[in-house]
């Protein structure tokens, strides 16, 4: 009878002490990494390449390929990550074998800011990286506590991630000063794996929602061009009526994320296979401001905006004009106010203390005037020669007086106030 009174004891007020003890050493008040989240246009063109030459719609089940990632890169990608979904910073360095991995992640939803400081460390070995060390700010953490929930923490968290087949597609990393190297084989079934997590099955019943409201709209018009709002607005409508039993950020994005597919002649089978069972809309050519190509930055870079962040949306606007620059359309101040419009939009999506705010707005029947800002007298059709001379290329001074203005006239819009 001692040995389980002592147990009961153990447990009530032990175990508790314990927690709080583990807590108090974890938690830190101040940040170890404090950096800003960037995503630049280079970065963007190399991931462009990376994924090009790993398209999976070109691989073969079986087929073994190689990713390379620099340093650099590797270190850039895992701090707009900390940023974006862990409201922190990282940062990354590689040595021969080994990759060092710090971040501070702040603790969300509380009065006071805190932050959990991770240091951990990866050793090369035959096949995945070995966990050599890890701590939560003057916390160890043992190794097997770390696999322990690799293994079994999706499937509590209620997500099919399938780590044993991930395990055999990843065959082998190896890590230098310089890159870190990703040899995998592609089967089958791992696209089905990817969209299953990318895309989880209550989303794709939120997506299928709107996609068909699109169809239904889109058989109205007898006209060729139509405008954005036309399709914007009965779209933010339902995600209104939708949201006292959803969630007004998952409801707003995949509305989004369905216009965006329409408006550049994309169909949602290249995502969500099972649409295919569906009825697909009749296509018309979206505008924004009497130009498709306008309806086209703006609501793809609220979609990044929406889903991925506006550093990255941003990156992603300048990429595409400094490449229009080089034998393109050319470079577009036109087109980077379309691009920072949408993210404007994609933000106010998906921040919790706008998001139906806008469903409101846009809702109650906006106009294009309130989506963008006047753009008339902006410089456009830039050559790359043309662009260097006259504002100094994207580090210069007249650069960013045009952008100033620029964001000034977005922000002068009632709808993103």
């Amino acid at each position: 009878m001692r040995f389980f009174f002592k147990l009961i004891l153990l447990t009530l007020f032990g175990l508790p002490l314990i927690l709080a003890a583990a807590v108090f050493l974890a938690v830190d008040t101040q940040p170890t990494i404090d950096r800003a989240a960037e995503v630049t246009e280079s970065s963007i063109e190399r991931a462009k390449r990376i994924l090009a030459q790993n398209d999976p719609r070109k691989l073969k089940s079986g087929m073994r390929r190689t990713v390379t990632i620099s340093s650099g890169d590797l270190d850039l990608a895992a701090n707009y990550l900390a940023h974006r979904y862990g409201g922190g910073s990282a940062r990354v360095g590689l040595q021969s074998g080994s990759a060092q991995i710090a971040a501070s992640i702040g603790v969300p939803r509380l009065p006071v800011s805190l932050y959990f400081n991770l240091d951990t460390r990866l050793v090369e070995q035959a096949t995945l990286p070995r966990l050599e060390t890890l701590r939560v700010g003057r916390l160890p953490v043992p190794s097997w506590i770390v696999y322990w929930a690799i293994a079994h923490g999706p499937k509590l968290l209620g997500l099919n991630l399938q780590t044993e087949s991930w395990n055999k597609i990843i065959r082998q990393v190896n890590i230098t000063e310089r890159a870190i190297a990703i040899t995998y084989e592609w089967h089958e079934k791992t696209l089905k794996s990817l969209r299953s997590i990318v895309v989880p099955s209550e989303d794709q019943e939120r997506i299928a929602s709107y996609q068909e409201l699109l169809v239904s709209v889109a058989k109205k018009f007898d006209r060729r061009e139509v405008s954005l709002v036309d399709f914007l607005v009965p779209l933010f409508q339902l995600a209104r009526e939708r949201t006292p039993h959803s969630d007004a950020i998952d409801e707003n994005r995949a509305a989004i994320l369905v216009l965006a597919f329409y408006v550049n002649g994309k169909s949602l089978e290249q995502v969500l296979p099972q649409m295919k069972l569906r009825q697909q809309p009749v296509q018309h050519q979206v505008l924004l401001s009497q130009r498709d190509d306008f309806a086209k930055h703006f609501i793809v870079s609220a979609a990044l905006a929406a889903s991925a962040g506006s550093p990255l949306a941003d990156a992603v606007g300048l990429y595409k004009e400094i490449a229009d620059s080089r034998g393109g359309s050319g470079f577009s101040f036109n087109d980077i106010a379309a691009d920072r419009a949408g993210v404007r939009f994609g933000e106010s999506a998906a921040k919790r203390t706008t998001a139906k705010q806008l469903q409101a707005k846009v809702g109650a029947g906006t106009i294009e005037s309130d989506l963008i800002p006047a753009t008339a007298d902006l410089p456009e059709y830039l050559t790359e020669a043309e662009f260097k001379r006259r504002f100094g290329g994207v580090d210069g001074v007249e650069y960013k007086k045009m952008m100033a203005e620029i964001e000034q006239r977005v922000a002068a819009l009632p709808l993103y106030r």
